[in-house]
């Protein structure tokens, strides 16, 4: 009986290969078992996360092709729920990329019933706001629903609900993506100008060679049009003092230049004063290359201003992981050069030299991104699974960034808030980590890459806690959740914690992965479910740690 009660139903200490009895625990990709988290929360980390180059476990097929189903399922189960989920996290900059959304927002306007795609399409400018994550968008629809009258109204309503200037830098800068061009899309939707200068700018995109305005000497009277003429003159001049000149007067962006002209410092000069937020920061490599950005230099001191400033970061929707991705590429002084994976250890040319006052306001830069976090004032532990698993695959494709290095750097945001913090890291047994909150991101990254790999066990934070009797409030675990290795699951670890050490401790889960598995126990109200680098999730992590939702 002894025997029947330790192998089949012990409630208490159960190992990771076999499920917990009486609970609905499911089988992870890895062979342990976790639970499954509902399919909102599956919803929510696939636009959040993306499933580019998959997992350790799962293939980049496999992955979307659960992560479209589940999709499908929330269209089908809550049509108008899916649809603002959507566009909460696109419009509000929540995910890294806004790609898992567009496809998601086309599978709601090309399968949901028809409710759904009438809000589907309604969102389209929400959702897509550049011509890029329109190219994108009907792509995706091309391929599910073909055009039909509802979708011709809803990419004319796109151009037509534009003012006149904004359309013009819009056909401008994102002018083609996926094979579709505005000449495309423009001709497929065929929307009726609804005054003069809309319908120039449609003539402009698609009967270019009509317009007679844009061979003369004089720029038209509206600035919309004018936009329009200095791209012209910027296409054919060969006078770099006139070049500067357009650019000032007519805020031309990076994209209206022939690429000869991007080599010059003077020319990356003119574009940075009124250059986007999001644009300065994925030029960073190119400005130094060409001799502008170098240290004590003006630029170099206006970039770092900007980096810092919390007002224009929110403005313009940065998200942590772009200010990441940039400071992995920048800091290591060479450009991605069509590599699908990236690691600065590896890179034995420079292409620059990076300014370490711009390194300094990267690293400052990731921190605003994240929405305010107050610190708590728990006792935190923040423990980072860097299993084999974890180093596999890359977060929202952004090249050479894995799941244990995007978990380090999200860590580090707590750390730098919370005065009682100690950072541990684990596989199948606890690893040493040094580093602490004074280190730069960067720094923190690398070191983390540099661990030896192994399997997963989730439980050894709190058992680890428990052996030692460190007193912890919170442990924040930083995971793809494919954990097996352990005797004893990661939930009955914590209660174990509690109960000897007398503290109602808490658990919270950062899925580092859009898979649909968790260690938290959904049944138990002291672990939490969160998903890595959803730009809130530091804050929320604080509200749940002292007791406020």
């Amino acid at each position: 009986m002894k025997d029947y009660l330790n192998r089949v139903f012990n409630q208490q200490h159960t190992p990771q290969s076999q499920p917990i009895a009486g609970t609905n625990q499911i089988p992870n990709s890895a062979g342990g078992y976790t639970w499954a988290v509902s399919e909102w929360e599956r919803l929510n980390r696939f636009l959040i996360l993306g499933s580019e180059s998959g997992s350790y476990y799962a293939s980049e097929q496999k992955l979307t092709i659960e992560n479209a189903q589940n999709v499908l399922d929330c269209i089908q189960k809550d049509g108008s729920r899916t649809v603002a989920a959507i566009v909460e996290v696109s419009d509000n900059g929540i995910a890294p990329k806004n790609d898992p959304a567009i496809f998601a927002l086309a599978l709601a306007a090309s399968l949901g019933d028809e409710n759904t795609r009438q809000l589907a399409l309604a969102a389209l400018p929400r959702v897509c706001r550049t011509g890029t994550h329109l190219f994108s968008f009907v792509e995706y629809s091309k391929g599910m629903r073909g055009w039909g009258r509802s979708l011709r109204r809803a990419v004319g309503t796109w151009y037509m609900g534009m003012d006149h200037r904004k359309l013009a830098y819009q056909v401008v800068k994102y002018r083609q993506r996926n094979g579709w061009t505005h000449t495309d899309t423009l001709r497929k939707a065929h929307p009726n100008p609804i005054n003069e200068i809309q319908g120039e700018i449609f003539k402009w995109v698609t009967r270019r060679d009509q317009i007679t305005w844009k061979a003369q000497p004089e720029k038209p009277d509206n600035d919309a049009l004018a936009f329009l003429w200095a791209f012209e003159r910027v296409q054919e001049t060969d006078d770099r003092n006139t070049l500067l000149k357009l650019i000032d007067q007519y805020d031309l962006p990076r994209e209206a230049l022939p690429t000869e002209w991007l080599k010059q410092a003077a020319v990356w000069e003119a574009l940075l004063e009124k250059m986007p937020m999001t644009a300065m920061i994925r030029n960073l490599g190119n400005m130094s290359k060409c001799g502008l950005l170098i240290p004590g230099s003006r630029a170099e001191k206006e970039v770092a201003k900007r980096l810092t400033d919390p007002v224009l970061l929110q403005q313009a929707r940065i998200h942590p992981i772009a200010v990441l991705s940039a400071l992995r590429v920048y800091a290591g002084g060479s450009a991605l050069k069509g590599k699908a994976r990236y690691d600065p250890r590896t890179v034995q040319d420079k292409d620059w030299i990076p300014s370490a006052r711009v390194l300094d306001a990267l690293d400052t830069a990731f921190e605003l991104a994240f929405k305010h976090i107050e610190p708590t004032n728990k006792r935190t532990m923040l423990a980072l699974d860097v299993s084999g698993s974890m180093g596999m695959g890359m977060i929202a494709g952004v090249a050479g960034l894995t799941p244990r290095d995007g978990s380090a750097a999200m860590a580090m945001v707590t750390a730098r808030t919370e005065p009682n913090y100690l950072f541990t890291a684990f596989s199948t047994e606890m690893i040493p980590l040094k580093i602490s909150a004074k280190m730069r991101l960067d720094d923190v990254v690398k070191a983390v890459s540099g661990l030896p790999f192994g399997g997963t066990d989730c439980a050894l934070p709190m058992q680890y806690a428990l052996k030692n009797k460190l007193e912890i409030d919170t442990f924040v675990i930083y995971t793809d959740s494919e954990t097996w290795f352990g005797k004893v699951h990661p939930a009955q670890a914590l209660r174990d914690y509690r109960e000897q050490m007398g503290i109602p401790a808490k658990l919270i889960v950062v899925g580092m992965i859009s898979n649909g598995f968790s260690i938290a126990d959904p049944n138990d109200a002291g672990m939490l479910d969160v998903v890595g680098f959803d730009s809130s999730a530091p804050a929320l992590m604080a509200e749940f740690a002292r007791g406020s939702i």
